[in-house]
């Protein structure tokens, strides 16, 4: 429990934190939400003067995040001048979408990774460890906004997935398993791009741990009791090499999340990433700032649940035998 209680704790003070530069940074970019409308010679500078009132953007920076704090206590993110509505429903909706596209490229990415990781860790210097070792180094070297350029002019040109968007026009007319399987679709292409550029990095690090628990007595002494090499890979030597594997699985978050808001732009997932993107052009402050507590509460909640299921496998955390900070 006192491991828990240091990581929420310090999860806490992040959070804080974040939205304390956030403000900062906010506060020293130049322009705002109402330069255009100072162009406007219909505007009359006493109208942006008493908008600027409004939204309390006329208060001091330290007076703004108090109440801004005061706000978020009572589940107030702000308002958002652009969208003339509050920031929480606005960001909740994209959210959800932004949840279901990085939920669903990390388990087809762990997937994929952990068993092709254990198995070229088995077949070292074999055939189908130099294919899978070249393939790794490629999708490493490439970048993902190429991977993901690729990837759209394939589906442009072959139109073999649905692109843009969440659903199709003609969504509402679908029966239930229609509608299931038009999000499906288009799902399909932004979960592909994140797959590729993220499962490479998981087979090395599983093949790295695996292979090193594979020249342990422990293994050898199997082997000569007779168990099969399935049940000797994936019920002894891979929870012996998990450790390792789930402190990937907490940074693996944070690089999908922040890919993610990437390919969202780029294919047009209607999540957090293209909100974020306008908002920030819009200078709306209350969005911004809402958008990247957002975005720091999933990968907290993220490597949060990478320490608990640290602290389940490995008893020498349970017991406090090991520092995990």
């Amino acid at each position: 429990m006192k491991y828990l209680a240091r990581r929420a704790i310090r999860a806490f003070a992040l959070l804080i934190a974040v939205s304390v530069l956030c403000f900062l940074f906010t506060e020293m970019a130049p322009g705002s939400f109402f330069d255009e409308m100072r162009l406007n010679p219909q505007i009359s500078p006493e109208t942006i003067s008493n908008l600027r009132s409004r939204y309390g953007l006329d208060q001091p920076l330290v007076e703004r995040y108090g109440h801004w704090l005061l706000a978020v206590a009572h589940g107030d993110l702000g308002y958002s001048i652009a969208y003339n509505a509050p920031v929480a429903p606005l960001l909740w909706t994209r959210a959800l979408n932004t949840l279901l596209l990085t939920t669903t490229a990390m388990v087809l990415t762990w997937l994929i990774g952990v068993p092709l990781g254990v198995w070229t860790a088995t077949w070292r210097g074999k055939w189908l460890d130099r294919i899978v070792e070249t393939g790794n180094s490629l999708l490493i070297s490439i970048p993902e906004i190429v991977i993901a350029l690729g990837l759209l002019a394939w589906a442009v040109r072959s139109r073999a997935v649905p692109i843009g968007g969440m659903i199709s026009l003609s969504h509402d007319d679908l029966s239930g398993w229609g509608k299931l399987r038009d999000v499906l679709q288009h799902l399909l292409l932004p979960t592909a791009i994140l797959v590729l550029a993220g499962v490479s990095i998981v087979v090395r690090h599983v093949r790295a741990s695996v292979g090193e628990v594979l020249d342990a007595p422990f293994v050898r002494a199997g082997r000569g009791l007779g168990i099969g090499q399935v049940r000797l890979l994936f019920r002894h030597v891979l929870p012996v090499a998990a450790s390792p594997g789930i402190t990937l699985f907490g940074f693996s978050i944070a690089s999908l999340l922040s890919g993610s808001l990437l390919v969202e732009v780029t294919t047009g997932w209607p999540g957090l990433g293209p909100l974020l993107l306008e908002a920030t052009f819009a200078r709306d402050l209350y969005l911004v700032i809402g958008g990247i507590i957002f975005s720091a509460v999933f990968l907290l909640a993220g490597n949060f649940i990478a320490d608990l299921l640290l602290m389940a496998s490995d008893p020498r955390i349970r017991t406090g035998g090991v520092n995990a900070e």
